[in-house]
């Protein structure tokens, strides 16, 4: 019996041995992980450290580049410690510390990979809009962002600077891509409505490593955290690869169903400027359609689609959308008009009931709406944010004298409903910096 015993305490010690080693290799390797930055090429400068949000983020990062490795407390100190095998230490570092330190390092890298990946497609004279459109997911987000940015070549530099100019927040990461479309189709997709539009269609095939990922047009403006539209993905069923919502609320005014030589989603179609997809299922789909009684994965169906109704076509890459759903209406998930809420659902007087009854979460300000008069409620929203700093006092400040400015818009329907526009935005000022850092 005791021959046994001496067996089964020997087997508890080699596999507490081999866990001991297991577990150190992974420590080494996700140390060695972490500067890359994904293997995205350009990749900005910014880093999260979680916990608390900006303020938090901020001392966290001072902390840990005074922090070097080779302190004389690193023995007594959690955080200055790092794992090595135990007969690779320093002399002066403590194995326990270091078994424990690595726990906790350990489950702190597991919160980096958690953060949330926004897109972005910038041509022409859209450096702005896309600038003021990422400040607004910023400020109000909890969670890290990543941000993927597709430009023209001559829009790097701009981009680079100001982002960069970003890093001290040590909340979002960013990438930098070409436009690229592919090589035997380039010219056709380019002239696709606008230049560069197409691009989104490319995003799960360009960005593969990728699961989950929300596109949104230049001229975006989060009035609330992307971490609440983020959450949507939760709320997909089993056959949901895509979330958008519809192109119009009243039938009456609607483009598609009046006027649609194609296929389209639902009654009204959909509104592919604010997307949310699952890309893994997306990669993996295979699509019914109507060329080909064979279902076709992603990268297989879209220039069978655009040669089939390129003549038909008026929105370009948002109608190639509408056609797929149409055919997978069991791969969509369709969310409020709230979060992607655009000047027709308010020029010819209120429509969007969820608006009405919650605000505004995302403003959609199509057609042009920020930079001219037609729609001076969105222009007011758009310019404060645009003027809008980092500095938590600036953003509380922020709302008195863009209600001011909302009142004089009330001669338009717009206008008229203009605590809609402001109704979020309040509750995501009051929630992100007028609580206790504690309680954010």
């Amino acid at each position: 019996m005791r021959r046994y015993l001496r067996i089964v305490v020997l087997c508890l010690a080699c596999g507490f041995c081999s866990l001991l080693y297991a577990f150190s290799q992974l420590a080494v390797s996700l140390d060695e992980g972490e500067g890359g930055g994904g293997g995205k090429p350009q990749a900005g400068v910014a880093s999260w450290i979680a916990g608390g949000g900006r303020g938090a983020a901020r001392r966290a990062g001072g902390a840990a580049t005074a922090a070097h490795p080779g302190g004389s407390d690193r023995c007594k100190d959690f955080s200055l410690c790092y794992w090595n095998p135990y007969w690779m230490l320093p002399s002066d570092v403590c194995g326990m510390n270091c078994f424990w330190e690595a726990a906790f390092r350990y489950g702190l890298k597991i919160q980096l990979v958690e953060r949330m990946h926004l897109a972005v497609v910038a041509c022409g004279e859209r450096l702005e809009e896309t600038i003021t459109m990422l400040k607004s997911a910023i400020i109000f987000s909890i969670k890290p962002l990543q941000f993927h940015i597709f430009a023209e070549d001559q829009l790097h530099n701009s981009f680079k600077g100001i982002l960069n100019s970003w890093s001290f927040l040590q909340t979002f990461n960013y990438s930098l891509y070409p436009i690229t479309f592919p090589s035997e189709n380039a010219v056709e997709w380019k002239k696709l409505f606008k230049p560069c539009a197409s691009q989104r269609l490319f995003l799960p095939l360009i960005l593969k490593e990728v699961d989950s990922l929300l596109y949104v047009d230049t001229d975006i403006l989060f009035l609330r955290p992307v971490d609440d539209i983020w959450s949507l993905l939760e709320k997909f069923n089993s056959t949901q690869i895509a979330a958008m919502a519809p192109e119009h609320e009243e039938p009456r005014i609607g483009w598609y169903n009046r006027f649609a030589r194609h296929p389209y989603y639902g009654k009204t179609g959909v509104n592919s400027g604010v997307m949310l997809m699952n890309m893994t299922r997306m990669r993996r789909k295979y699509f019914k359609n109507d060329m080909t009684a064979v279902r076709l994965q992603w990268g297989d169906i879209l220039m069978p689609l655009l040669k089939k109704y390129k003549l038909n076509i008026t929105w370009g890459d948002q109608d190639l959308l509408n056609i797929i759903f149409f055919h997978n209406p069991e791969s969509l998930f369709v969310f409020p008009c709230q979060w992607n809420y655009r000047p027709d659902h308010c020029i010819y007087g209120s429509n969007c009931q969820e608006a009405e009854e919650g605000g505004i979460s995302i403003l959609h300000g199509n057609r042009g709406v920020y930079h001219d008069d037609k729609q001076p409620a969105f222009r007011a929203i758009y310019e404060a944010l645009r003027n809008c700093s980092f500095e938590d006092d600036h953003i509380r400040s922020l709302l008195q004298p863009l209600e001011l400015e909302l009142q004089k818009t009330v001669h338009t329907y717009c206008g008229k409903i203009y605590k809609i526009f402001i109704k979020q935005l309040t509750k995501s000022i009051q929630d992100r910096y007028d609580r206790p850092l504690k309680e954010r």
